[in-house]
């Protein structure tokens, strides 16, 4: 076959093969709204025509949709079959250990991905993630040592570089975000030793951070496994309490008994 004959792909394909990729990655999400098609064309370079064309092919493809305006955002259905309603239904705390138990297995994995794969990108937001998580912990505000634990998570899917794996747990974001938020709230303010899970999210980072694949799983599975733990501890003690509390409001809900009179 001659040279002649080899034609480079066409500029309407690259175009949305590029931002495919985008979405296959995650960069781009269910619902975000693109640029318009004068400011896109100019951010990649490309005539308008050529991108149009390419933005209808991901539209047939049912990764795009449009509005009235004619603006184009990723498609809600992107991932649906794994954001559907019934997961909120699954919010119980029997669910939440279902959760921990995946996390154990789906978290060790993605922290030996991560050390493996991590680019300097993906290392420069895991550091900015674990010195947020630092500093809410010094100033003891729960709230913010939640919000930036499950964002600290979050990057080390990132940084796994593992496609299914991100897309699975995106797919997931919500509930997620839910389970680390509840379960870190619940063991910072249960938990005696509040220094031992910032030391756990420490061993984490660090063996990221020294390439060590092995010393990363161990570290992100002896995590999960010590919050699992205390977590059940603390929810044992809470349904002990709340039979406790039964027990005593008995009284309100049962008609006192007659005393017979003898004779």
């Amino acid at each position: 076959m001659s040279t002649s004959s080899i034609r480079p792909a066409k500029l309407a394909d690259a175009i949305a093969d590029h931002i495919q990729q985008m979405i296959l990655e995650g960069l781009l999400q269910p619902g975000e709204r693109l640029l318009s098609e004068r400011e896109l064309s100019a951010k990649l370079d490309v005539s308008r025509p050529s991108l149009r064309e390419a933005l209808d092919k991901l539209i047939d493809q049912g990764l795009l949709t449009t509005n009235a305006q004619g603006v184009a955002h990723v498609s809600e259905n992107v991932g649906r079959s794994l954001r559907d309603p019934l997961v909120q239904l699954m919010d119980t705390p029997e669910a939440r250990f279902d959760v921990l138990e995946l996390r154990s297995i789906m978290e060790a994995a993605a922290a030996g991905f991560a050390a493996e794969r991590a680019s300097e990108v993906d290392r420069e937001v895991i550091t900015e993630r674990f010195k947020a998580m630092v500093a809410a912990h010094d100033e003891g505000d729960v709230d913010s040592i939640a919000k930036t634990d499950a964002e600290f998570h979050l990057a080390i899917y990132e940084a796994s570089h593992n496609l299914m794996m991100l897309h699975f747990m995106r797919s997931l974001e919500g509930f997620l975000r839910s389970n680390v938020y509840l379960n870190r709230k619940n063991l910072f303010e249960h938990r005696p030793m509040k220094e031992s899970q910032l030391s756990e999210h420490r061993a984490i980072f660090e063996a990221i951070m020294d390439r060590d694949p092995e010393r990363a799983r161990d570290a992100a599975r002896t995590h999960m496994t010590t919050a699992m733990q205390t977590q059940r501890e603390i929810y044992e003690a809470e349904r002990r309490l709340e039979a406790s509390i039964r027990r005593l409001s008995r009284s309100d809900l049962v008609a006192e008994r007659k005393v017979r009179a003898a004779g």
